[in-house]
């Protein structure tokens, strides 16, 4: 039986019983689809983000900046990508942990992958695109997003680019390596995952009620051959546009999940809706913004090239496999 099924259950019982809502009827799909949607993604955050938060607990920042600083080259890039999605969920958030690398003295390059990994994938991302799309998906997706990052924080540690950062950055203090490094206890460790679900839920559950919202408008009003005819996997400017909509917004990858999957129930290819997402959570205005404080402009625009130009590749190469 579907792991979810209650959960459609109490969705039909809402919309048809207590809303009175006809069966058979735009409204009822869209309504429908809102009400499933939305209980489903915020027992799946509640969740992961809990046991993540129990995970994050053992990881100090003082033991992971003495692993992402590893002399042997390229190491750190891969170590820094993977820590990167167990970090907060957008850039926005994970922007000081990236500062306090910096100022930590992690190369440049690695510290990069971090901050490329970070919004891109991250374990609710992972988890909410395995109950949508099933595991073949959500695995492409996660070594994707690794590839980018790790790579993008190689080439621009190639580029040697350490002149191009701003003197503040190496300024702040990195007081939360101090804080954290202590033996916790199980009951303060339940305690931190609880308070921190609870902070990350009440920052991000407008968004997410919004993409869900204009899910189910898609899914419930939008002809399935309408979205298709314009971003299907045929149309080989679909991949770029999509990026380049991308930028402008600003959400994490909890928040754009359930408009990829139901722009790929319309007929959207799926490498068209990924490369959206990543666009989003991986490049978005109100990231340049910040880094705008502590890069130089040059930096910024390498750092948009070389991820963008990866999230580009990625969306092909997701419409090239799945057909």
């Amino acid at each position: 039986m579907n792991v979810f099924y209650p959960i459609q259950i109490l969705s039909d019982w809402l919309t048809f019983q207590v809303f009175s809502i006809p069966q058979d009827t735009l409204l009822a799909t869209a309504v429908n689809f809102f009400i499933f949607d939305t209980i489903k993604i915020f027992l799946l955050l509640i969740v992961i983000i809990f046991c993540v938060s129990i995970i994050r607990s053992f990881l100090p920042p003082v033991k992971i900046k003495n692993m992402l600083s590893h002399k042997t080259t390229y190491i750190g890039n891969i170590l820094a990508g993977l820590f990167g999605i167990i970090t907060p969920f957008c850039t926005c958030s994970a922007i000081p942990l990236f500062l306090g690398f910096l100022e930590a003295g992690v190369p440049l390059g690695v510290t990069f992958s971090f901050l490329v990994s970070s919004p891109m994938i991250n374990e609710v991302a992972l988890i909410l695109l395995f109950g949508i799309f099933g595991l073949k998906i959500a695995l492409l997706y996660i070594i994707s997003g690794l590839i980018i990052a790790i790579v993008s924080g190689m080439i621009i540690g190639k580029l040697k680019m350490e002149g191009l950062v701003e003197h503040i950055a190496y300024s702040k203090s990195f007081t939360a390596s101090q804080s954290l490094n202590v033996v916790w206890s199980w009951p303060y460790r339940i305690r931190y995952a609880r308070e921190y679900t609870a902070t990350i839920i009440k920052n991000i559950w407008l968004y997410i009620i919004i993409a869900i919202g204009i899910g189910a408008w898609i899914h419930g009003y939008v002809p399935s051959d309408f979205l298709a005819r314009y971003a299907g996997a045929d149309k080989w400017y679909a991949v770029p546009v999509a990026t380049l909509i991308g930028i402008p917004l600003y959400s994490n990858a909890a928040g754009v999940i359930p408009l990829v999957s139901v722009l790929t129930e319309k007929g959207v290819s799926l490498g068209t809706t990924l490369a959206f997402m990543m666009a989003v959570t991986a490049l978005s205005l109100p990231e340049f913004m910040i880094l705008r404080k502590v890069m130089k402009i040059r930096l910024l625009a390498i750092f948009a090239s070389i991820v963008g130009a990866g999230i580009i590749f990625t969306g092909y190469l997701f419409n090239y496999i799945i057909k």
